[in-house]
């Protein structure tokens, strides 16, 4: 298995694309993170398998009988006025193979100032999207291998046009048990709008992720690996603000190196205590890093760090994400476990 899997990743890593990501596709919204534990490990984290309910979101595969009866609900502040939540439950039908998972993630753009085409002040208008999503897992007969899919219905507002769409995720989960290493690949957000804004049909954000992650034997601590954007290679674009001036006036780009562009297809993060009622968590994106950083400064862009605290049947997790120095976002999250 961990040969195919291995395999597999290494025919997605290596596919050849040439643009950068980003502002090419709609419903963008898709690729927010869903929990403050994912945004404490750094976000997108696709390898966690335990009663955690927000982990379908970004990958179906990881839906199982202990998250039976459990509801999370999430709610963070992004930038200016734009907020988001989310919400997820859980319900076992039959112990055996039949649970199932119903979820929200829903964003908020706030207010913006109307102007015509020659700049003069119109009316006020907002901005929001939803996508509700129903997700299932199977546990393949005789073996450690995990299925799942979701699907989700989507609704875009922006100013007077709507759009709608569809979409489903694909994932799998691999346990070894012998090891306690997890392997995940996830295939996101394969869809299509039903409804344009304006006649002009988009692509939604696929994206595929592969990630491995391992409780150590001897030391209460779960580590993180996630590939993102596998689809395409170069994910790097030149920062003009890089770029080197030559004798004749004129500037050179700045060339990303191979290795730099391999770097920000990784994230990293760490969980101290990953099965107690107190948990520590800190994570790395490399890509926010290098997208956001700021020349001959440091700004600690891409750090991610968190904590989880339980009481009895709540459970409470807040994050802390660095972006720039002007702008952080902080999420707060509620579990609350209907089953105990």
């Amino acid at each position: 298995m961990y040969k195919l899997f291995f395999s597999c990743f290494l025919i997605l890593f290596f596919s050849a694309s040439y643009a950068q990501i980003g502002g090419k596709h709609v419903y963008e919204f898709l690729n927010l993170v869903t929990s403050p534990r994912q945004a404490a490990l750094g976000g997108k984290t696709i390898t966690i398998y335990d009663n955690d309910v927000n982990q379908a979101h970004y990958n179906p595969a990881t839906i199982n009988a202990d998250m039976d009866n459990h509801l999370a609900l999430n709610y963070g502040s992004y930038f200016g006025e734009v907020s988001y939540g989310t919400a997820s439950y859980a319900y076992t039908y039959d112990r055996r193979v039949q649970t199932f998972q119903a979820g929200v993630n829903y964003v908020n753009y706030g207010t913006f100032d109307g102007r015509d085409e020659n700049g003069i002040a119109t009316s006020e208008f907002t901005g929001s999207e939803i996508a509700l999503s129903f997700g299932y897992a199977y546990n393949v007969p005789y073996s450690e291998l995990y299925l799942g899919a979701s699907a989700k219905l989507i609704a875009s507002t922006l100013e007077s046009y709507n759009s709608y769409g569809g979409a489903i995720d694909l994932g799998a989960l691999y346990i070894d048990q012998d090891n306690d290493i997890n392997y995940g690949l996830v295939i996101r957000n394969i869809g299509t709008q039903f409804t344009t804004y304006s006649g002009t049909q988009e692509k939604l954000p696929l994206e595929i992720m592969a990630g491995i992650s391992q409780e150590l034997e001897n030391v209460p601590i779960r580590w993180h690996l996630t590939l993102e954007n596998l689809q395409q290679w170069n994910i790097a674009f030149s920062n003009p603000a890089r770029a080197e001036g030559t004798i004749d006036g004129g500037a050179v780009e700045e060339k990303v190196s191979f290795f730099n562009n391999a770097l920000r297809h990784v994230i990293v993060g760490a969980e101290l205590f990953p099965t107690k009622g107190f948990n520590l968590r800190v994570g790395y994106n490399f890509r926010r890093a290098e997208e956001l950083k700021l020349l001959e400064q440091r700004n600690f862009s891409g750090i991610s760090v968190g904590f989880g605290l339980k009481f009895n049947k709540i459970k409470f997790d807040y994050s802390y994400s660095r972006y720039t120095l002007a702008a952080n976002t902080s999420l707060f999250g509620l579990t609350i476990n209907f089953q105990e």
